[in-house]
């Protein structure tokens, strides 16, 4: 075994060992700032990078649904098996085609690529300091739902904003439930030319929509 690996394994120990990393810094919620301070800054800072946010209340995100949408023109929504799904497939308007993700991609894919409108999906959290939301790909939700619609609308709870990713990992527990995928998404999709030139909606969702609830 060569030096340098030892030297690996014998860290890996030391830190299994020592319970983790000792440099982390566990600040609880309450000790920081306020959940209304928290909404306001990652509010600014989703739309600073052309997110949209809505503040409502927990029950009027489907009534933003039935109304905005079909005022935006938008008609074939994607909705998983969870209990979003499932509140969409009893409220949503008659104007609203109701598409759920219950059945293998190889089996609708071209109805997903070039016909659903907008996907609502839930979140995991969100992160207060960056402007970012945690999504956790589920069964209930795969991960196509968060990157192939054009329109993403995504239900945030107001008690689930973190001020950073590390505060949102000691206070979920992340190490009792470590998903086999967890992504953080910023604003809609974006990408630069070689002169650094911001161009928004390349690959991925056009739009970006939060719904903060609570």
């Amino acid at each position: 075994m060569s030096r340098a690996r030892e030297q690996i394994l014998s860290a890996l120990q030391q830190y299994s060992e020592n319970g983790g990393y000792r440099g982390i810094v566990k600040t609880p919620k309450e000790e920081g700032l306020s959940k209304e301070d928290r909404v306001a800054r990652i509010t600014q800072m989703m739309e600073a990078v052309h997110g949209e946010v809505h503040r409502l209340l927990d029950r009027e995100w489907m009534k933003w649904i039935n109304t905005e949408l079909p005022k935006r023109g938008y008609k074939h929504i994607l909705v998983g098996s969870g209990d979003i799904g499932k509140i969409v497939n009893v409220e949503a308007m008659d104007s609203l085609q109701i598409h759920s993700y219950t059945a293998e991609i190889e089996e609708w894919k071209d109805q997903l690529f070039n016909q659903v409108d907008v996907s609502i999906t839930s979140t995991r959290g969100g992160i207060a300091s960056t402007g970012s939301l945690v999504i956790w790909p589920t069964s209930a939700e795969p991960r196509l739902m968060y990157f192939v619609p054009p329109v993403h609308v995504a239900l945030l709870n107001a008690e689930d904003i973190f001020e950073s990713f590390e505060q949102m990992v000691i206070e979920q527990k992340w190490s009792k439930e470590m998903p086999t995928n967890s992504l953080l998404v910023s604003g809609p999709s974006k990408t630069a030319d070689i002169q650094q030139v911001l161009a928004y909606g390349v690959h991925g969702p056009k739009q970006l929509v939060v719904l903060i609830l609570g």
